[in-house]
C-alpha cells in the first residue's frame, strides 16, 4: 500500500502517506537527502517555513546513519563502507 492523493477543498492535491513517523525532523530531512534528495527548493522552502535548528547540516550524516546500517545488514556492499565512514567521522 502506497501513499494516496486526494484534492483539497481547493482542488489541489494533498499527498497521505500511510507511513507515520514520530521523531526529530532532522531524521526526515536525513532520509529525504539520503537517495537523491529533492530539490534545492524544497529545502529552502522547508528551511523557510519552518526553521531547522542551527547546524543542522553538520548533524545530517548522522541522521543517515540507521537507515545505512540496515541498509549494510540487508544489501552489505557500499553501504557497510559508507556506515564505516560515518562512525569515523562522529566517533571520535
Amino acid at each position: 500500500m502506497g501513499w494516496k492523493s486526494f484534492p483539497n477543498e481547493n482542488g489541489f492535491p494533498v499527498l497521505i502517506d500511510p507511513a507515520v513517523y514520530y521523531g526529530h525532523r532532522e531524521m526526515d530531512i536525513g532520509m529525504t537527502s539520503l537517495f537523491g534528495g529533492f530539490s534545492r527548493e524544497f529545502y529552502e522552502a522547508y528551511n523557510y517555513y519552518y526553521p531547522l535548528e542551527s547546524l543542522w547540516q553538520q548533524r545530517l550524516q548522522l541522521t543517515q546513519l540507521y537507515p545505512l546500517l540496515v541498509h549494510a545488514v540487508l544489501f552489505g556492499g557500499h553501504y557497510i563502507a559508507e556506515s564505516a565512514e560515518i562512525l569515523m567521522k562522529y566517533g571520535r
